[in-house]
């Protein structure tokens, strides 16, 4: 009796793939490919926009140091606003420093002065790149004195 072999397997008795389900199998891997590809391209983007506000915090603490290595009385502590730009790193940031004079409920003065330093990057990126970081600080006169607040 003569035994037939079955049309997807070879005269030795090994099986392989056919040209459809190799071209099926590719284009899986390609839909994988291509989804692992563009998380990379948002893990890119995050990273820079990291950066960025690790620079804009650094640049912050530069200048609210600044403010601090002077003293009380010095004219960089008038109350104000001032913009300038700064590059750091290769980039450039816009900083705003407000110095406001804090008073009691009477208008009496406090000896008290709220700074508040404002760092935007201007770089070119996704808007949330571009978001200002915010730093209060207060400051004090060393002077002895009432910084109570009255009521």
């Amino acid at each position: 009796m003569k035994m037939r072999t079955p049309k997807n397997k070879t005269a030795n008795g090994e099986g392989g793939f056919t040209l459809l389900e190799t071209s099926i199998a590719m284009v899986v891997m390609m839909v994988a490919a291509l989804a692992c590809s563009s998380l990379f391209v948002f893990s890119i983007n995050n990273n820079v926009g990291g950066s960025e506000r690790a620079l804009s915090m650094a640049v912050a603490q530069q200048q609210l140091e600044q403010i601090r290595s002077v003293e009380y009385e010095d004219s960089t502590l008038n109350a104000g606003t001032i913009n300038l730009s700064v590059n750091t790193g290769g980039r450039t940031y816009n900083v705003q420093r407000v110095v406001a004079d804090q008073t009691n409920t009477d208008n009496s003065s406090k000896q008290l002065k709220r700074i508040t330093i404002t760092v935007t990057p201007q770089a070119a990126g996704p808007n949330w790149t571009r978001t200002p970081m915010v730093l209060v600080s207060y400051r004090s006169t060393l002077n002895r004195g009432s910084y109570l607040v009255s009521n």
